[in-house]
């Protein structure tokens, strides 16, 4: 096969009757030994990565044990916190209850107290009924402590 090539423009370039060859470099022997220690360096880290993606049958049931313990907590958990949020909810409830309760015992107490009329209650007292207000040698008083009460041991003397 002849090669015949065509170069544009006023300058010729040389012409190499035969090319130069480029000697080869061999390698010295720090670089072999470079070499050599990148290639067990990779096959060692390639045997490690074996060694971790491994598990043996015991260490399979440790982790399968170690998450079943893990879900059956978050179960647990949750199941509280929903038990705690319901109780929350009825002892609003009967807050609520209580608190009606009260305003309708209270509007019911107001209602029978202003519905009774102690001037015609104590006209029947002494009119119909004969009788009258305490004398003073009839009242007798006690000296109460500092208690909220009076402890009574005996009848109360009459005079």
């Amino acid at each position: 096969m002849n090669r015949v090539s065509y170069v544009e423009g006023n300058a010729v370039r040389k012409m190499e009757a035969v090319p130069q060859r480029m000697p080869l470099e061999r390698p010295t022997r720090e670089q072999r030994e470079a070499q050599h220690r990148r290639r067990s360096r990779q096959l060692a880290a390639q045997r490690n990565r074996q060694r971790a993606l491994y598990m043996s049958k015991g260490y399979v049931a440790f982790l399968t044990l170690c998450v079943g313990i893990s879900v059956f907590s978050a179960f647990t958990y949750v199941r509280l916190q929903a038990d705690v949020t319901a109780k929350m909810r009825k002892i609003a409830t009967l807050e609520s209850q209580i608190a009606d309760l009260k305003a309708d015992n209270d509007a019911r107490y107001n209602s029978v107290t202003t519905s009774v009329d102690l001037n015609h209650i104590k006209d029947v007292a002494i009119n119909e009924l004969g009788m009258s207000y305490a004398t003073e040698d009839q009242i007798v008083y006690f000296s109460v402590e500092n208690n909220n009460f009076m402890d009574q041991y005996s009848d109360i003397p009459e005079k």
